[in-house]
Formats: C-alpha cells, sequence, structure tokens
C-alpha cells in the first residue's frame, strides 16, 4: 500500500511539475498532460539494443519517455537527453542518475551536441511539441537529425493530430505511421521518419 501511495504520490509531483512548465514556456510543451506510459512504451520499443549505440532523447520534459527508455535496457550512461527548461534538467538529473542530461536547444545541435561531436545514436526518441514550430525549422531537425544515425534507424516523433507533423520530403526522408495509442490525454500518433539511403 505505502509503495503504490508512493507511486501516485510522484505522479502527482510530476503532474504538477509540467503545469507549472506549461504555464511559465508554453511554447516548448505541446500537451495538457504528461505522456502516457504506454505512449512512452511503444516510442521506446524501436530501441536497437544489439547495435552498441547509444539514444539520443529530445524533449524529455518531467520524465516519462526516460523512464521507458532505461526501462527497454539501455542504461544510463547510454542516453544522452536535450531539454530546453533548466528546471527540468535539474529535476531529471536527480530522478535519474547518470543519464547524460543536456540544457539545451534541440533546434541547433552543433551547439548543443557539441560534446559528443562524431557520435552515431541508434535512434532518437522526440517528445518536441513539433506543432508549436514552423515546417521549415521542423524539416530541418528531422533532415538534422537522420545524420545523427545509420541509414535505416528512425527519428521517433508523437503528435496529436491526424497527419504527420512533418511534410513529406521524398527526396530526403520517409514517413511511417508506426502507432497510435488511444490511452494517452490526448490519444497519440507515432511517426517514424527515415533516410532513403536504407
Amino acid at each position: 500500500m505505502r509503495q503504490i501511495k508512493s507511486r501516485l504520490a510522484a505522479k502527482f509531483d510530476d503532474e504538477i511539475r509540467f503545469i507549472k512548465g506549461v504555464m511559465s514556456q508554453p511554447k516548448t510543451v505541446g500537451a495538457i498532460m504528461p505522456t502516457s506510459a504506454r505512449t512512452a512504451a511503444r516510442m521506446a520499443s524501436i530501441i536497437d539494443l544489439g547495435s552498441g549505440l547509444p539514444v539520443l532523447e529530445l524533449g524529455p520534459g518531467t520524465g516519462v519517455i526516460t523512464k521507458a527508455i532505461l526501462d527497454r535496457g539501455v542504461k544510463p550512461e547510454n542516453l544522452v537527453s536535450v531539454e530546453y527548461s533548466a528546471q527540468f534538467v535539474q529535476h531529471l538529473a536527480t530522478k535519474y542518475p547518470g543519464v547524460n542530461f543536456i540544457n539545451g536547444d534541440a533546434f541547433n545541435l552543433d551547439e548543443t551536441l557539441r560534446e559528443f561531436q562524431g557520435q552515431q545514436f541508434d535512434c532518437v526518441i522526440s517528445g518536441i511539441p513539433l506543432l508549436n514550430f514552423p515546417m521549415h525549422r521542423r524539416v530541418k531537425l528531422i533532415e538534422d537529425l537522420l545524420k545523427l544515425m545509420p541509414p535505416g534507424r528512425p527519428v521517433v516523433q508523437f503528435s496529436y493530430g491526424p497527419v504527420s507533423p512533418v511534410i513529406a520530403r521524398p527526396d530526403s526522408y520517409k514517413i511511417q505511421h508506426f502507432d497510435f495509442v488511444v490511452r494517452n490525454i490526448p490519444p497519440a500518433q507515432i511517426w517514424h521518419y527515415k533516410s532513403l539511403h536504407s
């Protein structure tokens, strides 16, 4: 019973932290509630543990997707997680020791990932609210991210709209609808973006 109370208290604390984040930086948060554990687990399911490469996470927020990535079997030191909010980074670093949390801008990867220059990643799992940004920035982000992975490995992104949050660029990448998760508030679509050179 005590364990259940403790889990509920932690969940409530994360939800309050999330709401405060929405109020203080509304453009960097794209939902009314944190991502569901089910959505996070589906996103993390794409990780290839046998690749030997670290995973790149964008926009961890309160850490629901971070937890799913670690639960998938990724070691904390093999996870690089970029978060725009300094407050969230401070909270996450305490909650998930050993993970490489970076307080930075995912839309400026050269600067943000300077410490990991030349590093390839198994995949990218993104919780960034792409619909809050202009389309040209979304497209450039996907194209930049695909350069950080071996051919064929995906950028995994969720959104709340019925179509991909990033337009098709048949000369640059392919889009695949991966899943529709009803048990999320609001229901979430999961998309994969892959380089054409796979």
